[in-house]
């Protein structure tokens, strides 16, 4: 498993002449309703008794490397999942040595050190031929000492790196109130999740030796420091690490204690009724490892509740198991519900019944951390995870509002509370600047991107277009397009769009998911089809087409623009592409190949080979590969192309008013 280069991806726009062209061939005549009709019954036969869908949510194996890291810290660590963990590992790791955080990326310095110290808790000698491979790959790179920082934490739980040389992270920032800089609040809730819980166990700084060191992975480096002088923002920083270091050897007793005992308190308000925190696997494995520390043991029930959690994320396969860091029950089942109703599903079909009700018992009822920034605004809205009550997020909550609008339900009534809830959350959480985050409002201090404990990957949740169009193309349908938080995103919406007519995608890959959100939303807001905006991002999705008739871009977009647009073809961005073709009415001679691609890359089963990750944890640091995706996108795609241009349309409108929030309300 070695990387490419864009040169050795498909060239966008070397099109394949023997493909239909002009005039338009219907998609019956592509293949299409045959392709449609075997996906769709692929996708009923996944849905759970209880309603739901759920693809495998596939990462990298930081998360099975720090499960085995965690558990041999807890005294728990088993010789038959450890087994299994490793050959997972193992199996993953690329013809250089290195593992890559997406397939067929470049080697990641952290994730092979991870990787590699797993192996040896594991038994794997230093002196083997892949353990060899791993260590010069690691060496080359600047070995440990250019870890990034949570690496280098895990390494010092086993006393395999000093707690002096990681940057400061006081318990003491827990009584900064919401209104001070630094504050908890500031950080995004992933990172807020994982920071309050770290600084307890950088407080405690814990030491328990292995039965083996690390020394061969070291260059003899120092981590880089900033540059000198006050004037860059990241030597501003350092500086303020600096005097946290230095508070942190004279803090007294009294104010320690204290600190403690609030991050415990808040790390305990925080356990969802699944043991998880956050339903994510960093501050999960962490608030294990600080509560450890404070003094419960693994039989205590909160300890047991979590670690049996843990034990629901791992997938078995063969002689292997690997762990998901999230799973995403809520957001699958409402893009299954939108992409069945788009295959000619009737509203009323049992299956979407069920889904819908399962949907309905997942609404949150109760504040959460967005309340922090956000107290008079009500609660409403679903999160992602199959028990995540605080933070429910913008995303799945237009998601499952457009869905529950292509069902009908025996109890409409229950339906239109629910949706009139989310309604008005969402619109309480529109940011200052006019778009939409995913889970908090005005969370954008990007100075905490240069503290250097922040080096993991994203640690604020600034408004992002793909968000921002998925919430106005859900009030959009509800009727509010007319109301000026609407109109006010549409505008931010035109701020966002690149020079080259495309939009950056946040939790997709990359430009070809955001742009083809955006052309969704404009669709529903009713933006001329005409509209410069549409066109440009029309031109960017068909300059953009793979030579065989696909669309697929690289996660190294985020860092090289080289990439932008550029990557083998997959099911999921082609499909995106196609929607975001069909909202702004082109049929084309690129969607006809598009759909011709799909047809002719479908596997017997109904669905599609995607190894390609196309979804988005923290750009540049952190990818995804759901499973559904190249299911889900695909059905819904060409059930659009193949219908009569009526199938986004909702099969019952009978929206509440929602009030705009007032100002005071935001």
């Amino acid at each position: 498993m070695n990387a490419t280069s864009p040169s050795q991806v498909p060239v966008p726009g070397a099109l394949d002449e023997d493909l239909p062209s002009s005039p338009r061939a219907r998609p019956q005549a592509l293949g299409a309703e045959g392709a449609l009709a075997r996906a769709t019954e692929r996708l009923l036969s996944l849905q759970d008794r209880q309603g739901w869908w759920r693809g495998e949510l596939e990462t990298n194996v930081t998360m099975d490397a720090e499960d085995l890291l965690l558990r041999e810290f807890l005294g728990i660590r088993g010789e038959r999942e450890t087994h299994l963990a490793a050959n997972w590992i193992r199996s993953q790791q690329r013809d250089d040595g290195s593992w890559a955080v997406f397939h067929g990326g470049d080697g990641d310095l952290s994730t092979t050190i991870e990787a590699y110290t797993a192996l040896r808790l594991a038994g794997d000698s230093s002196g083997a031929d892949h353990m060899g491979s791993a260590r010069t790959f690691i060496l080359a790179h600047g070995g440990i000492e250019r870890a990034r920082v949570f690496t280098r934490i895990w390494l010092a739980l086993f006393d395999l790196w000093p707690w002096d040389e990681l940057p400061a992270l006081p318990p003491e920032i827990m009584f900064f109130p919401s209104w001070v800089p630094f504050n908890i609040y500031d950080f995004a809730c992933w990172a807020r999740q994982t920071v309050v819980p770290l600084s307890v166990v950088m407080a405690m700084r814990p030491r328990r030796p292995l039965d083996f060191g690390l020394d061969e992975l070291r260059v003899g480096a120092r981590p880089a420091a900033p540059r000198r002088g006050l004037r860059t923002r990241a030597r501003r920083m350092a500086l303020l690490d600096s005097a946290a270091r230095l508070y942190g050897k004279a803090a007294p007793r009294v104010v320690r204690r204290a600190a403690l005992r609030r991050a415990e308190r808040w790390i305990l308000a925080r356990q969802e009724a699944d043991g998880s925190w956050g339903g994510i696997q960093p501050p999960w494995v962490y608030s294990l490892l600080a509560l450890q520390l404070l003094g419960y043991e693994t039989d205590h029930p909160v300890m047991r509740a979590g670690l049996d959690g843990l034990e629901r994320f791992l997938v078995h396969d063969r002689d292997v198991r690997r762990l998901e860091a999230c799973q995403s029950p809520v957001w699958d089942t409402a893009l299954a519900i939108i992409a069945l109703a788009d295959a000619g599903v009737p509203a009323d079909d049992s299956a979407l019944v069920r889904a819908a009700d399962w949907l309905l018992g997942e609404e949150v009822r109760v504040p959460g951390d967005w309340a922090v920034r956000r107290p008079h605004v009500p609660p409403g809205g679903w999160a992602f995870e199959f028990a995540n009550d605080n933070y429910p997020d913008l995303d799945d909550t237009a998601e499952v509002i457009l869905a529950l609008r292509r069902v009908v339900h025996p109890q409409p009534d229950r339906v239109e509370a629910a949706i009139a809830r989310g309604l008005a959350w969402a619109l309480g959480m529109q940011s200052a600047d006019d778009g939409w985050a995913s889970f908090d409002a005005d969370n954008t201090r990007g100075s905490l991107r240069e503290l250097p404990f922040s080096d993991f990957g994203e640690v604020i949740d600034p408004p992002s277009a793909d968000v921002t169009a998925h919430v106005i193309e859900m009030l959009a349908r509800e009727g509010h397009g007319s109301q000026p938080a609407v109109k006010g995103g549409l505008l931010r919406l035109s701020d966002w769009q690149e020079a080259d007519g495309s939009w950056f995608g946040r939790w997709g890959v990359n430009h070809t998911y955001g742009t083809s959100a955006v052309l969704l939303a404009l669709e529903a807001a009713g933006v001329p089809r005409d509209d410069p905006r549409v066109r440009r991002a029309v031109r960017w999705l068909e300059d953009h087409q793979n030579a065989d008739g696909g669309w697929g871009e690289d996660p190294r977009s985020y860092e090289d623009p080289a990439w932008i647009g550029r990557g083998p073809s997959t099911a999921s961005q082609t499909a995106w592409a196609l929607l975001g073709l069909h909202a702004a009415g082109q049929r084309s001679a690129a969607a006809e190949r598009g759909i011709a691609w799909l047809a002719s890359t479908q596997r017997r089963d109904g669905s599609w080979d995607e190894p390609e990750f196309t979804g988005t944890g923290f750009p540049g640091d952190f990818y995804i590969n759901y499973h559904l995706y190249r299911l889900v996108f695909p059905v819904m795609a060409l059930g659009r192309w193949c219908g009569d241009g009526t199938s986004v349309e909702r099969a019952t409108h009978r929206p509440q008013a929602v009030r705009e929030p007032a100002e005071g309300e935001r």
